[in-house]
């Protein structure tokens, strides 16, 4: 799964990096984004913005935002046949633009928390899928979930799970505003290569939402690699 990761890129950074019509407004780094929290998405609209979005997808048809908590990963594998999803891939996708994501590692009952991050510095675009939820007499509510894969053989070793990050050549196709076919869509979704990221112990800060500062990614004892 990706259940944290990291946006510290300034704004005009984001705006060159993705080719947006206008930069961000007020974006401040964050060192540790947690679901249900407000995230900065490129959905496939016309015009290429960044636009605030829940962590945690609310399909348009919930009868409660409580779904939400339950839909902050979707497997890549299960996107076309899942009703929460199916809709969404063929309609609503989007960019979660990130420089980093954490993993934990497991050995018995010891959890190790991981930083990965690109290799080459630049912002990371992570498949996704939003949506717009209208509650009966309040305020539109839009929302994502990020998708998942397979791991490579670099995060093999920390998780058997890892975002689907797609190449800038693929973002296009991604944010086709137009409806498009699963079945040019899901090969995308595939592991990234191994040489595109490295990946190194963090401090177990990073295990609680309220430390949101540089020292969760700050390395500590010996990396899985990079």
């Amino acid at each position: 799964m990706c259940g944290r990761f990291t946006l510290t890129s300034s704004p005009q950074r984001l705006r060159e990096r993705f080719a947006l019509a206008a930069a961000p407004d007020d974006l401040l780094p964050r060192y540790n984004i947690a679901p249900s929290q407000p995230v900065l998405v490129l959905p496939n609209r016309t015009t290429r913005l960044l636009r605030p979005a829940r962590w945690g997808l609310i399909p348009h048809w919930a009868s409660d935002a409580k779904i939400g908590s339950r839909l902050i990963n979707a497997r890549a594998e299960t996107l076309a046949s899942r009703a929460a999803f199916r809709s969404a891939l063929s309609r609503h996708r989007c960019l979660i633009p990130a420089d980093g994501f954490y993993e934990w590692r497991r050995e018995g009952r010891t959890r190790t928390p991981f930083y990965l991050r690109p290799r080459d510095a630049a912002p990371l675009a992570i498949a996704g899928l939003w949506d717009v939820w209208r509650p009966p007499g309040a305020e539109p509510v839009a929302s994502f979930t990020i998708i998942t894969t397979a791991a490579n053989e670099l995060l093999q070793p920390i998780h058997d799970r890892m975002p689907a990050i797609l190449a800038p050549a693929d973002w296009d196709t991604w944010l086709d505003a137009r409806e498009s076919a699963s079945a040019a869509l899901l090969p995308l979704l595939a592991p990234c290569p191994d040489d595109w990221l490295e990946a190194y112990p963090v401090s177990s800060l990073v295990n609680s939402p309220a430390n949101d500062t540089a020292e969760c990614i700050a390395p500590v004892g010996v990396g899985a690699g990079g």
